[in-house]
């Protein structure tokens, strides 16, 4: 991408500014740019190229130096992100240094942050399901926070639009729940899930398994071997970084035709301080900036700004953004700014294995599992708790690693260990976590980071609602299993805190009414017209099924109605 401009800015007014270059701020500047406008886009992480920035996406696993474990060292400067998986060996690069911005905790949140151009639309699970009425409307029926000011109705339109450009793999069930996308083929389930499929479905009316929604691609269209991108290889090595472009993510779908029509600057190393308002006009003028290798700052102008900095970081930037108007932060006449903090729980549910059949197998890796979307508070079926969960997981034969315990040794040793294992089979719930004002997060402005932000500092935790499910997400999972053919089913409640499924959202959240939510129906402060946050911020409440296919239609729907707003001069 040898044309996006990151040395130097000769203008310094946009049309717009994009803070974050994710999910959503991918998809703001494809859309604005396609739309004519002269786009800014800001990244606090370092460059990443597509392709060739991807250092070990192509390495086997002997080339790795400690086996993808992480030295004392790296423990010890990432004291946060070093406490689960994704924060790895091979991902080490891919993430921000805890100590040069570190956070604090009154209760544990798990934050990551990516320090990446494209960020987490790299190392992202890229399971995509649309939201339907059943979570749009459930605020309302349940009389919890605030009513979304839109239904399915009103964003499905957008769905189907990105979902053409991203390309999500899956069979049609036509549940009213979990509403179809516009599909690629559906990757296919190994031969255990399909005996469970078949039992689970027969035991339990009204449930139902599937493969993995997911933004891979199985069979690419037209549309999408144009931008450059090739079919899933069936690796499994997704979080490294896909050299083939055969996933979603910012720098192989959304960046090249931004970066085609020459209307796209990319500023990776800006921190974003604060969004500048005037008092006079009533509207946002720029932003302000600090280079985050020299420490310079500067200021950028534009007539509409996008702010898709990732939920914790785009409410940081509108809370630091203050002003006599605004004296608790950008568009926060509610108060509701920073709290109502969401995340899914998740690490609960079981497993078993299944006996025989060892004369089959699967091909590949399979960068997918399964999905058995939510059946409870649904129908007949209710529970003593609001809302649900559902289940991703999947089958698979056991590999060597099953005797590594074992002290054993000898040729028939060895060739036991170059045969596949017992097939096994896992459900692994995900359960909504409702929208708390107590769950929160607020800054320390006493205590700054390395470039002088000031520190987040986190105060939020599952409730009884959510405790009470997890008990079902664990023991639903074993029926189900035992009642399929499963075998030796064990349950498991690893414990789950917020921030660790890394669906974080809220803290910014949607509604009708200025008083009780930050932003409007379209993604709009309600107090600043030209200023639009369209990531996970905006959300008023979390569903139970993954988030990100919802930012980019949202993102598309507001950027289509910025861009006819300004055009009316009502920006």
């Amino acid at each position: 991408m040898a044309n996006l401009n990151i040395d130097a800015v000769k203008d310094m007014t946009y049309d717009a500014i994009i803070i974050g270059s994710g999910v959503s701020g991918g998809w703001a500047a494809k859309e604005l740019t396609a739309k004519g406008l002269k786009v800014l886009m800001l990244e606090k992480g370092k460059n990443l190229e597509h392709v060739t920035g991807y250092e070990n996406a192509l390495k086997a696993p002997w080339e790795s130096e400690y086996n993808g474990r992480l030295t004392i060292k790296q423990k010890e400067t990432h004291p946060f992100l070093s406490r689960d998986y994704p924060y790895n060996e091979m991902t080490e690069k891919y993430w921000m240094n805890d100590s040069d911005a570190p956070y604090e905790e009154k209760r544990r949140f798990d934050w990551f942050r990516p320090n990446i151009v494209g960020g987490k639309s790299i190392m992202w699970g890229r399971q995509s399901y649309r939201w339907s009425d059943l979570d749009f409307e459930a605020n309302l029926k349940d009389g919890v926070a605030v009513d979304w000011p839109i239904r399915y109705k009103d964003i499905a339109p957008w769905y189907s639009y990105v979902e053409k450009h991203v390309g999500i793999s899956g069979e049609k069930l036509g549940l009213p729940q979990l509403p179809d996308s516009d599909f690629i083929p559906p990757m296919e389930m190994y031969f255990v899930e399909k005996e469970v499929r078949k039992r689970l479905e027969k035991q339990f009316p009204g449930r139902t398994m599937t493969i993995g929604r997911v933004a891979n691609l199985s069979q690419p269209t037209k549309i999408q071997l144009e931008g450059g991108r090739s079919p899933c290889q069936y690796r499994n090595k997704c979080s490294l970084g896909c050299p083939y472009g055969a996933y979603f993510s910012t720098q192989s779908s959304t960046l090249p035709p931004a970066v085609k029509t020459g209307l796209l600057t990319l500023r990776p190393d800006s921190v974003v301080r604060e969004i500048i308002y005037d008092d006079k006009t009533k509207k946002a003028t720029g932003v302000r900036v600090t280079d985050s290798v020299t420490l310079q700052e500067r200021e950028y102008n534009a007539r509409i700004i996008f702010v898709c900095a990732s939920t914790i970081g785009s409410t940081l930037v509108l809370m630091n953004s203050t002003s006599q108007r605004f004296p608790n932060g950008l568009g926060n006449d509610s108060g509701e700014l920073g709290h109502n903090l969401m995340d899914h729980h998740f690490r609960t549910g079981a497993s078993g294995t299944w006996e025989g059949d060892l004369d089959k197998y699967y091909f590949g890796r399979r960068a997918n599992g399964i999905y058995v979307p939510r059946y409870q508070n649904f129908g007949s079926d209710k529970r003593d708790y609001l809302r649900g969960f559902g289940y991703q997981g999947g089958g698979g034969r056991q590999g060597w690693q099953r005797n590594i315990a074992e002290l054993a040794f000898g040729a028939d040793f060895k060739e036991e260990l170059t045969t596949p294992g017992n097939w096994t089979m896992g459900f692994g719930g995900f359960g909504e976590t409702l929208p708390y004002h107590d769950n929160r997060m607020f800054l320390n402005k006493e205590k700054k980071d390395k470039w002088g932000m000031p520190t987040v500092v986190f105060d939020a935790d599952l409730h009884e609602n959510e405790k009470k499910m997890r008990k079902d997400m664990m023991n639903d999972a074993a029926e189900m299993l035992e009642k399929s053919g499963v075998k030796n089913v064990k349950t498991y409640d690893n414990g789950s805190y917020l921030g660790m499924a890394i669906h974080e959202m809220g803290t910014a959240r949607m509604g009708r009414d200025p008083k009780t939510s930050v932003l409007n129906g379209n993604n709009q402060l309600h107090a600043v017209k030209n200023v639009f946050v369209t990531d996970g911020a905006s959300m008023t409440s979390a569903s139970c099924v993954n988030p990100s296919l919802t930012y980019m239609a949202l993102t598309a729907r507001a950027v289509d109605f910025a861009v006819k707003e300004s055009k009316k001069k009502n920006l």
